[in-house]
Order: C-alpha cells, then sequence, then structure tokens
C-alpha cells in the first residue's frame, strides 16, 4: 500500500530506439532489459527496507499495553517480507539485516515458519 506519491520510484527511461534495436541484436536489448530489471529490485528491496525501519520505529516508541501486538505483527510482517525478499535476490545473510536495522528479539521470535 503506497502512503503517498513520494514512494513510488520512477520507471527507468533507458529505452533503444527501433532502428537501432535490430542493428544491435539481441545482446543490446538484452543488456538494458537487464539494467532495467536490476534497477527496479534495488528499488524494490530499497521500499521494503523502508518499511522495515517504519515498522521497527513505530515498536520502539509504542509504549507496551494495548495494541503492542498488533505493532509487533506489523513488525514482524514487515521484517519477513524484507527477508525473503533478500533471499529470492540471493542475499541470504539474516545475521547482517538483524544487526543493521537493529531488530529486536521479540520480532526475531516472531518470524518462524509461516
Amino acid at each position: 500500500m503506497w502512503t503517498s506519491a513520494d514512494d513510488i520510484a520512477p520507471m527507468s527511461s533507458l529505452r533503444l530506439p527501433q532502428h537501432l534495436s535490430a542493428r544491435l541484436g539481441v545482446e543490446a536489448s538484452e543488456a538494458a532489459f537487464h539494467h532495467e530489471l536490476m534497477e527496479e529490485q534495488a528499488s524494490s528491496l530499497g521500499r521494503a527496507g523502508r518499511k522495515v525501519e517504519a515498522a521497527l520505529a513505530e515498536l520502539s516508541e509504542h509504549p507496551g499495553g494495548e495494541g503492542r501486538a498488533e505493532v509487533l505483527r506489523a513488525a514482524a510482517d514487515a521484517v519477513w517480507s524484507f527477508l525473503v525478499q533478500r533471499e529470492v535476490m540471493g542475499l541470504r545473510d539474516r545475521a547482517h539485516v538483524v544487526a543493521q536495522y537493529g531488530v529486536p528479539r521479540e520480532v526475531l521470535n516472531r518470524l518462524g515458519v509461516r
């Protein structure tokens, strides 16, 4: 869910002109596609990382008591989604994410099998 228009990253403007694509062959078109794909993956991973940061900030600011379980669940969901997305991209170092984002133990305890 988007919170504002600022959260939407612009698409790449890299496009090969039609008259060049036939001359340059498939390699250039494939390289342009690969570049755009990598750009989108980086953008998507950045958005997921910002969601983790926001969810963990909300959790750390919550005083406890009523509503804490919901905030904790949201933080665990954000972290789990981020870790899955990283793994799909071949980035499997969970310890780095836990250290970098300061993921608390109570969130980690809720990341089990889903």
